[in-house]
């Protein structure tokens, strides 16, 4: 029976990287850039505030140092205030390519060097637990934004990461379409720097739209929306028809967030 059940779960996670493969490969590339497109993990730490160095010890001391050792980066760590004696810590993973996702767990088993930093992270009782759970989505880079682009790390910065969930897959597309042709151009104009958009292939609260913005401070992102909603090419595309938001956007998440001092993006 165990073998049953190892071999279901071999196969499902089979099955979803080779949706996230296909993905990762709709993603045109010009010729002279033909290589794999990169797979982006969002994972959300739910913990204590008073867990929170114990979650940042382990990741910078042993997560981050290993996956440096198997060239997957960059790797973000933001921190968004949850509750008073709650937070979130936000770790998104630049995988190369699709197939490094599922060979994460096993190398990370393996590698001697990352068990031994994370001896105590790993040996924590369940009385004990560093974080409630982990919530994670894989996803593709869209055509207009088919690679991460890294802020400056020895500048202040706070994160802006939004989710745009739309009612069907259709919708979805339509909202895709709508930055990878218009809305991405505003954005850089306007001062709305983008980290990264992605499509979520796997993940809750789908089919939705991921993107991560960085400024310098909550000033200067109050600022750019603002130019942003003012601005007269948006004001124009938002009135067309097919790209109302009350056609294709069914809820918006917006989350601030502050990058931890190791982080890498």
């Amino acid at each position: 029976m165990k073998g049953f059940y190892t071999m279901k779960r071999r196969s499902f996670l089979q099955a979803t990287l080779a949706s996230v493969c296909t993905a990762a490969a709709a993603v045109p590339a010009r010729a002279a850039d033909r290589q794999e497109s990169p797979v982006y993990e969002l994972r959300t730490y739910s913990l204590k505030a008073s867990k929170q160095p114990v979650l940042e010890d382990y990741l910078s001391k042993a997560f981050l140092p290993a996956l440096k050792r198997l060239s997957i980066g960059p790797v973000g760590v933001f921190v968004e205030k949850a509750e008073k004696d709650a937070v979130k810590v936000v770790v998104l993973i630049v995988f190369p390519s699709a197939a490094q996702v599922g060979t994460l767990p096993a190398k990370l088993a393996a590698d001697e060097e990352h068990q031994k930093a994370a001896k105590e992270y790993l040996a924590v009782k369940p009385d004990e637990a560093v974080y409630s759970r982990i919530e994670s989505s894989l996803l593709v880079p869209i055509e207009g934004m088919p690679k991460l682009e890294k802020p400056d790390t020895s500048k202040p910065r706070l994160m802006n990461l939004r989710i745009y969930e739309s009612h069907n897959e259709r919708a979805a597309q339509k909202k895709i379409e709508m930055f990878n042709k218009h809305e991405l151009a505003i954005f850089r104009r306007v001062g709305l720097t983008p980290v990264f958009f992605g499509s979520t292939v796997v993940g809750p609260a789908m089919p939705n739209l991921t993107y991560l913005l960085v400024f310098p401070d909550d000033d200067a992102r109050q600022a750019a929306w603002k130019r942003f909603g003012g601005d007269d090419e948006w004001q124009k595309l938002k009135a067309i028809p097919e790209y109302a938001d009350k056609e294709i956007v069914s809820h918006i998440t917006n989350r601030l967030l502050t990058p931890a001092a190791f982080s890498e993006i």
